[in-house]
């Protein structure tokens, strides 16, 4: 009797593997903060960085005489099924109140997420004339280059991090795709943390903060008197339908710009979450079908994003890379947190909906709606989010131009 796991099997008992040791890790609480679902990641790099080749020897495939390797291609579906999913399940979430919530703070929202994108491109800027006068660089374009990745992976910003590949020359292009890896860990757990750090710092009073919230996004959506027909029983359908038209809408290419699958399925997910149906036709997916969908997302993504990273994280890392990208992370949120909370005078959790969102970071979200004790948060995400994923996308782009 033999006992034997290749190929997909493998593959997929990796992935669930990585589940639970990483949910484990998340339960770990320190002084009351935690890694929560960011757990996952950390564990999906580890892995990633010591175990991806054998990863990759069970995925090799025999087409006749010819091999292919369909490891990176496998981790790219897990992580974009676990976008749509997240991404979708938030917009619906946020879309009932979402449009109230955004007239009455419009021009906080854009004005906080231009803010938190100016402070990291700033902050990318100061870095790279800092590096260039420690020394050692010896092709500031390629610096630049890397100090861009640093930044898209400071932001957790995919669409950064394709808008500067495709900006640069192709040989700068393994430059952006390195930096991108070195600061994308600190990207995650750095505003996870600090989502779950500024509540016990301020000593806020959750119930008054969650009050304060749901004042902001007053109003409940008219209930439809007749009877309302389903697709299914869970919504699931519903889901599937407005998933796949925001994948189509991300799709669509302005020049280089996009909305990509994130911003398409955001977007797509809040207007049809904030209508609920066509004509009798239910488009609402039930609360707990969102709720399993948010969480499965966010695990998936983190695994696909977090193994092909660690693969190449060992190999490049260099530590004044990690303070840069650390410096990127930080400095964005603080200057946020601080306008927000003293400029514009938003609570607080508003003010740290606004800030994962101002910070392009799903993660984050997560772990706020979890220390919230609310889903509500996500409104504030959605309405920053869309105004930072531009600006980020556009100072990429302008810092690769410039230099």
């Amino acid at each position: 009797m033999s006992f034997s796991i290749t190929g997909i099997a493998f593959f997929v008992l990796a992935v669930l593997a990585i589940a639970a040791v990483g949910y484990l890790l998340g339960r770990v609480s320190i002084k009351g903060v935690s890694l929560g679902t960011a757990g996952v990641f950390i564990i999906a790099l580890l892995f990633g960085a010591l175990f991806y080749n054998v990863l990759s020897e069970q995925m090799v495939v025999k087409v006749g005489e010819a091999t292919a390797n369909y490891t990176s291609n496998a981790l790219k579906l897990i992580e974009n099924i676990g976008l749509v999913l997240f991404v979708t399940s938030v917009g619906f979430i946020a879309g009932p109140n979402f449009f109230k919530n955004l007239k009455k703070n419009f021009k906080s929202y854009i004005t906080l997420g231009l803010i938190i994108i100016v402070a990291g491109g700033l902050s990318c800027l100061a870095c790279y004339y800092i590096g260039l006068g420690i020394g050692g660089e010896e092709d500031p374009k390629e610096f630049m280059a890397m100090l861009v990745g640093l930044l898209s992976g400071s932001l957790t910003s995919t669409p950064a991090f394709s808008a500067a590949k495709d900006t640069v020359a192709e040989r700068y292009q393994d430059a952006v795709t390195v930096g991108h890896g070195i600061a994308y860990l600190f990207g995650v757990v750095g505003v996870v943390l600090f989502v779950q750090l500024i509540p016990k710092l301020t000593k806020a009073n959750m119930d008054e903060e969650r009050s304060k919230l749901m004042s902001v996004d007053t109003g409940e959506k008219k209930a439809y008197s007749g009877k309302l027909i389903n697709i299914d029983n869970f919504g699931i359908g519903a889901f599937a339908i407005a998933a796949i038209i925001g994948i189509a809408v991300g799709s669509v290419k302005f020049g280089t710009f996009s909305l990509t699958t994130t911003g398409g399925t955001l977007l797509v997910s809040l207007v049809v979450a904030h209508f609920g149906r066509i004509g009798r036709l239910n488009l609402t997916p039930s609360k707990h079908t969102l709720e399993v969908f948010r969480e499965l997302g966010l695990m998936l993504f983190l695994i696909g994003a977090g193994v092909a990273g660690g693969a190449k994280f060992v190999e490049y890392f260099q530590a004044i890379y990690f303070v840069y990208g650390v410096v990127m992370t930080i400095i964005p949120m603080i200057v946020g947190f601080l306008f927000a909370k003293y400029v514009l005078k938003l609570s607080l959790l508003n003010n740290l909906g606004s800030i994962t969102g101002g910070m392009t970071s799903t993660p984050a979200l997560g772990t706020l709606i979890n220390v919230a004790g609310t889903d509500d948060v996500a409104s504030a995400y959605a309405a920053t989010y869309p105004i930072a994923l531009i600006a980020v996308v556009l100072i990429s782009q302008g810092l690769i131009l410039l230099f």
